[in-house]
This record gives structure tokens, sequence and C-alpha cells, in this order.
């Protein structure tokens, strides 16, 4: 049974580029039937979204300022969720924000059963992140736009400076989690090991460091041992992986 999905989009504090490659990126995960983004659309510095709303099949809703610093969107997009939550219309939401004021929000959704996916850029506060279930840096959603004509330079620079470095920090993590889920020779399964650092640490991706899958990433650092099995399931073969 498909993961119906409410996909809510805080307009002040996301970029309206790459919305196509963002809304591809959250089919993985369920079906958006629910689409809405909020905003004060009579600022002109949100005119940029409109197309990309009518090609997406965004709703926009309107949420006036009417206290001045006061961010009036966050308060509308917080209710919607509620009244979506008690609609019992969806088994999931995909907030769409880089605002920490959303954190609370994806903790009572959370407690409430609901699978909660986070979208936005690298300067999202980590207590926002740790509250999502999965959290998708949108950087990364660039990084996987095809290169083009004279930009071909431009594009490869930017994906350069986009992925993180594989530090010790990092290799210990992925080390300590496939110690956690091996069996008595070391061996562990890698679906299980994703999933378990998805579970340690929201943000993990393996696309933050250049890898579009877990196996090469892994693969890559001389730490780790992987070995293909047979699936008598299925064709494809079933990875494997250990601390050396």
């Amino acid at each position: 049974m498909e993961t119906n999905l409410a996909v809510l989009i805080d307009g002040d504090n996301i970029p309206s580029a790459h919305v196509k490659e963002m809304m591809e990126e959250i089919a993985k995960y369920g079906n958006p039937t629910i689409k809405r983004i909020y905003g004060d659309w009579t600022k002109p510095h949100l005119n940029k979204w409109k197309n990309v709303l009518l090609e997406n099949a965004i709703h926009p809703i309107q949420q006036y300022g009417y206290t001045q610093g006061k961010n009036a969107t966050d308060s509308a997009m917080i209710i919607d969720a509620m009244d979506i939550l008690y609609s019992n219309k969806v088994d999931g939401f995909c907030l769409v924000s880089s605002d920490s004021d959303f954190t609370r929000l994806a903790t009572r959704l959370r407690e409430a059963s609901m699978k909660v996916i986070g979208i936005g850029e690298k300067k999202t506060p980590d207590p926002f992140i740790v509250a999502c279930d999965k959290f998708i840096y949108i950087e990364i959603l660039k990084n996987n736009t095809k290169e083009s004509g004279g930009d071909k330079t431009k594009e490869k620079e930017s994906r350069k400076q986009n992925v993180d470095k594989i530090t010790p920090k990092v290799i210990r993590l992925i080390s300590q989690t496939i110690s956690d889920v091996a069996d008595e020779d070391g061996w562990a399964f890698l679906g299980d090991v994703g999933s378990l650092l998805q579970k340690k640490q929201p943000n993990f991706d393996s696309r933050n460091y250049g890898f579009q899958k877990l196996t090469p990433m892994i693969n890559s650092i001389d730490k780790f041992e992987i070995e293909s099995r047979e699936n008598a399931n299925s064709k494809f073969k079933l990875i494997y992986v250990r601390n050396k």
C-alpha cells in the first residue's frame, strides 16, 4: 500500500530553484496527495514561485504578515499540519523548510506515528534535523541536476563545493553501526546498516559525500570489507559489509 504524504513548504525559507528535483525526491517515499506552500504572495520576492507552482501543481496559501518581525507563515503551516493530521488522510508529512521553528511540529507529528521527512538547506539547525525521521539537503538535489552547455564547468565546481568530506567521525559512525547489527562473524547486511544509520543520524545520506549509493561510499573507505552474496529470492545479490 502506497504511503500518502502531505508536502508543506515554507515559501519564506526555501529557494524556488530545483523544486522539480525536490518533488521527484519526495515521490521516492510516497504519493504527495497534498501539496501546499505558505507565504505572503503580495511580496515581490515570491513572484519567482508562480510558474514553479503551476508546473508542479502546488497550492499556494496566502498568509499576511500582520506584525513586523513575526513569521505568520510558520503559524499557518503548523495549523494546517495539525488539521491534516486529524483528517486521517495521510500517512506522513514532508516539511520543507530551513527554519528550526518547525522542530516541535515534526516531533508532534512523529508522536502521532506519522513519518516525517524534512527537506532544507545545509544551514538548517540540528534540532529540526534530528526531529525528523529523514532529512534531505536541497544541495544534494542541486548536485543531481544535469550539466548542460557552457554551464558544465560551473556545475562541476558547484558539485565539488557541496560535497562533504568523509571525516574520521563519519567512519566511526559507520563502523559502530556495522558492529551493532553484525552477526557472530562480524558481517552485517548493508540494508540494515543503512536503516540504522538513518535512525541514528536523520541527515546521513551518501549523496552528501558525492556517492549516489551507500555501497560505493563504503567501498571507497579502506576500513571496511564488502561481500556480495547470492539471493535465492531475487536476481539481485545481497551486499554484506564488515569492519576490517
